[in-house]
């Protein structure tokens, strides 16, 4: 696992974005979603999951609430919950870059920089112009960076032109992976 200094923070998710992707919801499932998304957003994530969980279990098929879920399991720490719906999301509706780009932040903050890279860039070749996920897949890449060159650093001590480069790459590293808020899509 990375250093702390070159974990990111994220921010949570599109789901008022996947809602319109996955067609059009029934005015109780949007307005359950919308309720989901105020408490996340006001830190109640015990709440958050109580109500998705319930709306779930009228509808333990939904697309949308599932996604919602993982978001929740994502901001309780749930790490290896929100991984494991999040990739059964990407199997079953591959078609959608919302669950990779999230998938990705999950591994990212889990340390699985690689896989989280892979899932940034399905995320963006499934669409092209998603800019949260091009900002996250190029934060993957300057923590890998710095992975890289604070190796090089410890094999061949005192090199300036590496020394420099690793600096260079914790600096960049530091910015944070962000997903988009669940408030709604950017």
């Amino acid at each position: 696992m990375p250093p702390a200094s070159l974990l990111p923070t994220v921010r949570w998710s599109a789901a008022v974005l996947v809602l319109a992707l996955c067609g059009g919801a029934l005015p109780a499932r949007a307005d359950e979603s919308a309720q989901v998304q105020a408490l996340l957003r006001q830190g109640q994530t015990a709440e958050a999951l109580l109500r998705v969980e319930r709306a779930l279990a009228q509808q333990p098929t939904d697309h949308r609430l599932r996604f919602l879920k993982g978001v929740v399991l994502a901001e309780q720490g749930k790490s290896s919950e929100a991984i494991a719906l999040f990739s059964q999301l990407v199997q079953e509706r591959p078609e959608l870059p919302e669950p990779y780009n999230n998938l990705g932040v999950v591994l990212a903050q889990s340390g699985q920089l690689d896989k989280a890279r892979a899932a940034f860039e399905m995320a963006v070749r499934l669409k092209p112009d998603y800019a949260t996920a091009h900002e996250n897949l190029g934060d993957v890449h300057a923590k890998l960076a710095a992975q890289s060159y604070g190796r090089a650093a410890d094999l061949s001590p005192g090199q300036p032109g590496v020394t420099a480069k690793l600096e260079a790459a914790r600096k960049l590293a530091s910015g944070r992976v962000t997903a988009l808020p669940p408030s709604g899509a950017r």
